[in-house]
Order: structure tokens, then C-alpha cells, then sequence
């Protein structure tokens, strides 16, 4: 059974999640840590529940998500597990880091994980579904527990709201497509962990989210 455990970091007040089962092993899912205390605060909740990171996967690599990976490729001895389309999106972030103030970031080593549409993502006795929901970044993937009826869902879809689609590589109506096609279709009790702000349910959106009911 798989466990979930939020951190909020950055500026951005970014969403960063451990994934763990009672194997003790765990994946990181959008480390956005950036100060020491940060870091910190996610090493501790490691360290005292004697968990094994065994990946780092990213729902896309915009710079509030991707902040902590070099730290937790090093700290951890993991690989970044990225969808090649958004490749380009994490390589272009050390050219604009700086213009939000961060003037420590640090790139991480180029990934050489890709992750599929469709495919299966294992640590200890669990394992994630992988859906490609585009437009937000190009190549956004999200993370579904079913047995658990929950998803990671990065910045697709919000409690009310959807992700921006104004940045590099984003675009409106393929958002609203991704959502119904990959989203929607998930039964209606489904937890929707955000990249930002609070949980929501996939049934609630349906019903309640002004983009996708007009």
C-alpha cells in the first residue's frame, strides 16, 4: 500500500512528494527544495522513516519542480526519470534561474531515464501508472496509483483551476484535451495531488471546475 507524504518549498510554494510502501523504498516526485532548510526538511522525513529512495521521477521540469534534483540525485544516489519531450524544458533552466532569483541553482546531470507513456514506474511492492498529459509543458506526465485511487498530477489540473499555458511550450486546448482524455476517465474518486495548492477529486472537477464545463 502506497503512502504519500507533501512537502510545500520554494517560492512558488511548490508541491514536492515521497511515494513509500512497507518495503521502505520510495520514489521523489518534483523535489522543488532549494534552501538548505529545505533540503533538510526532506532528508529528514527519509532519514527518520528509514526510507530508500529508488527513483526520482518528474511530472515536467519547469523551475519550481526541478530545483532539489541535483541535491537528491547526489544526497540519494538516484536517476532522474523524465519524459524525453520535456528534456528540452529541464536543459533550459540554468539559462533562466537567475531572472527569478535563484542564483544558486544548479544544474543536474543530464537524465538518461526516459519515461513512456503507458508504462509502468516499480518501487518495492507498488507501482505507478504513467499517463502523457501535454500542455502545460510538452512532455508532462502524471502518476496514478490505482489501487490506492489517487494521482500525481504535477500542474495539469487544480482544486478549480487548470495550469498556465502562456510559458514555452504550452498551449490551451491540448490541456483541456489531455484533461478530459487522461484525467477524466479516472473514476471519480480519485485523489488529484496538485503541483500546487490542496488536493482535490477527479469527480469534483468534473462537476465544478469552470475551464473544462463551459
Amino acid at each position: 500500500m502506497i503512502s504519500i507524504k507533501k512537502f510545500t518549498f520554494n517560492p512558488f510554494q511548490e508541491n514536492t512528494y515521497v511515494l513509500f510502501d512497507e518495503t521502505k523504498e520510495c520514489v521523489i516526485i518534483d523535489p522543488g527544495c532549494y534552501e538548505s532548510h529545505e533540503e533538510e526538511e526532506l532528508d529528514k522525513f527519509i532519514t527518520d522513516n528509514e526510507l530508500k529512495p529508488v527513483k526520482l521521477i518528474s511530472t515536467h521540469s519547469h523551475i519550481d519542480h526541478v530545483l532539489g534534483n541535483k541535491f537528491v540525485m547526489e544526497k540519494y544516489g538516484v536517476n532522474l526519470h523524465v519524459h524525453t519531450k520535456d528534456l528540452d524544458t529541464l536543459m533550459a533552466v540554468v539559462t533562466y534561474a537567475a531572472n527569478y532569483g535563484f542564483m544558486e541553482y544548479k544544474p543536474c546531470a543530464e537524465p538518461t531515464n526516459f519515461i513512456k507513456e503507458g508504462e509502468e514506474l516499480t518501487f518495492g511492492d507498488s507501482k505507478l501508472e504513467v499517463r502523457f498529459v501535454p500542455g502545460h509543458a510538452p512532455g508532462h506526465v502524471v502518476f496514478i496509483a490505482k489501487e490506492e485511487k489517487f494521482v500525481v498530477n504535477g500542474d495539469c489540473l487544480f482544486h478549480g483551476s487548470i495550469g498556465r499555458t502562456d510559458l514555452p511550450g504550452g498551449d490551451h486546448a491540448t490541456l483541456l484535451e489531455s484533461i478530459r482524455q487522461q484525467l477524466f476517465t479516472l473514476p471519480d474518486d480519485f485523489v488529484v495531488y496538485c503541483g500546487h495548492g490542496p488536493e482535490t477529486q477527479i469527480g469534483f472537477e468534473k462537476q465544478n471546475n469552470p475551464f473544462l464545463n463551459s
